[in-house]
């Protein structure tokens, strides 16, 4: 990187965290309100399905707009529109109007994501990128060790819409420090103009494909936690809202420490070799849980123990696999993130969708249609990890900018 450039990752690593971090702002804090917020409007959990779906969505056209014009603007743009999402949400009257802000949330959030991950590879050379998204990643894990309990404590204390407002004040901060600290880092940004190469190169190639079904696997498992972890412990097993919300807290916590040891494990033994570390304890969370499911149900410590266990897993997966998809394609670096971001959302909608659909109002199937997608997803990791990723050739990257 040139000097300016170093001047503006050093800005950009402190930023990173805090633009990661809007995802897990915008879930783990809304998941402690979902009860409240159906008793006073109803059934809300398309809210967050709508959410998942225009995040997913949403990300198609942010890669490419901010491969035309500009990391900087595109951000800016999808901060601001967070910020008034959730301000509406917060004032919704009814589920439609929920449900139509946090679709706009979703989509804001697809830009301010696919911005940070793109400057990532703007900023840094490929070998690199795993390491920097892990340092982001830390970052992320602290907001969202945080995000539950807050949300979780101002459920109880003030109600859900200040959840919602708590949403809107990150964005317009974050918004400022963007405005002040942001400075453009896609390559020949005079003015707009078309990235060589197309949709199909990103296709192409064999190592965005691999890197990114790892990312989409192991968000799938991830998501099935979050969209069903609240009919578990707070339906099922009986826990208050409060103490749900030290659950994804304590994910976090071990996400922290997961990240942490993703860096060292690049360090001493390379991305394949970590990731396929990573898939063997993906695998055997959910077999735990499942153990538990089978002899103790209605018993939380297995289920917690092996969503720990998951959670070291996934911190490995995230970075490694959300850089690799990226990494071979620097001047494609919008849209091959935006099609990685993507796929993630795509199988995790899918997924959630299918073990959603046997949830029924008695719970009779306790906690196995959040467990079994997890242990899918686990023997997915592994397969990836031990049989495609040592088939990939050897990389030839671009040239990287002086």
């Amino acid at each position: 990187m040139t000097s300016a450039a170093a001047r503006r990752g050093i800005s950009f690593a402190l930023l990173l965290p805090l633009l990661l971090a809007a995802q897990p702002v915008a879930t783990d804090s809304y998941l402690p309100a979902l009860p409240a917020i159906t008793r006073d409007l109803g059934p809300a959990s398309a809210s967050l399905t709508v959410f998942v779906l225009a995040f997913g969505f949403g990300q198609l056209p942010c890669g490419p707009l901010s491969d035309r014009f500009g990391r900087r603007p595109v951000l800016l743009v999808g901060l601001a529109s967070y910020a008034l999402a959730a301000l509406g949400c917060a004032l919704s009257s009814g589920i439609p109007m929920l449900v139509a802000c946090r679709a706009l949330q979703g989509f804001s959030m697809a830009a301010i994501l696919v911005c940070a991950r793109a400057a990532v590879r703007d900023l840094y050379p490929a070998h690199e990128g795993p390491h920097v998204m892990a340092r982001g990643l830390t970052g992320l894990g602290v907001v969202g060790l945080l995000a539950p309990l807050m949300g979780a404590w101002t459920v109880q204390s003030a109600g859900w819409r200040w959840v919602l407002g708590g949403m809107a004040a990150y964005a317009f901060l974050l918004w400022l420090l963007c405005w002040r600290g942001f400075d453009e880092t896609r390559a020949d940004s005079a003015g707009p103009s078309a990235p060589k190469g197309s949709l199909r190169e990103v296709f192409a190639s064999a190592s965005f494909r691999a890197w990114a079904s790892l990312a989409a696997a192991t968000y799938g498992g991830i998501f099935c936690f979050l969209l069903l972890s609240p009919m578990v412990y707070i339906s099922y097993l009986g826990f208050s809202p409060a103490w749900y919300g030290w659950i994804p807290a304590g994910g976090s916590l071990v996400y922290i420490f997961s990240t942490t040891l993703c860096r060292r494990l690049l360090r001493r033994v390379g991305a394949v070799r970590a990731v396929q570390m990573g898939s063997l304890l993906s695998l055997a969370g959910p077999l735990v849980q499942a153990l538990g499911c089978w002899l103790l149900p209605r018993t939380a410590w297995p289920l917690l123990l092996g969503h720990a266990i998951y959670c070291i897993g996934h911190g490995i997966h995230q970075p490694c696999g959300q850089a690799g998809a990226v990494g071979d394609l620097p001047h494609l670096a919008g849209r091959a993130v935006s099609w990685s971001g993507f796929a993630m959302m795509a199988v995790a909608f899918v997924v959630g969708q299918v073990a959603a659909g046997f949830v029924d109002p008695e719970l009779s199937h306790g906690a196995w249609p959040m467990v079994v997608p997890m242990a899918l997803a686990g023997a997915a990791l592994v397969l990836i990890a031990y049989v495609w990723l040592p088939r990939l050739p050897l990389s030839h990257p671009r040239k990287e900018s002086p």
